[in-house]
């Protein structure tokens, strides 16, 4: 048991659209990453996702609608609707999704990543 400071931890690395694990509980693994730019559209098909931004101005853009999360904000992302993150400047953000998560979901592209690292 060691507690888990964000701010340190989110020094660690500078690359985007490229989580790092910082914990897991219950099958569930509690990622960083840091947002810049856009994402891909996606979706999970067997698992919800939840951001919580950490510092900075999230949008999550849907087919309908956007939602612009700021700090200390967060968005659960139900299981199979079509999502795309964008962040006009750098954004630190917190996910807690299942182990088996991978960041684009249904779609496979540059910015799939299927080995995290723990940070």
């Amino acid at each position: 048991m060691n507690k888990v400071n964000l701010e340190e931890k989110f020094k660690l690395f500078s690359e985007h659209w490229s989580p790092k694990i910082v914990g897991e509980l219950n099958g569930q693994n509690v990622k960083i990453a840091k947002f810049k730019g856009e994402f891909v559209w996606h979706s999970h098909d067997n698992e919800d996702e939840m951001f919580l931004v950490v510092d900075g101005i999230l949008k999550i853009e849907f087919r309908e609608k956007t939602v612009t999360l700021k700090r200390n904000e967060f968005l659960i992302v139900p299981k199979g609707v079509e999502h795309k993150p964008v962040a006009e400047d750098e954004v630190w953000v917190m996910l807690f999704e299942p182990a088996t998560t991978l960041n684009t979901g249904n779609t496979e592209n540059e910015l799939t990543r299927h080995n995290l690292d723990w940070i």
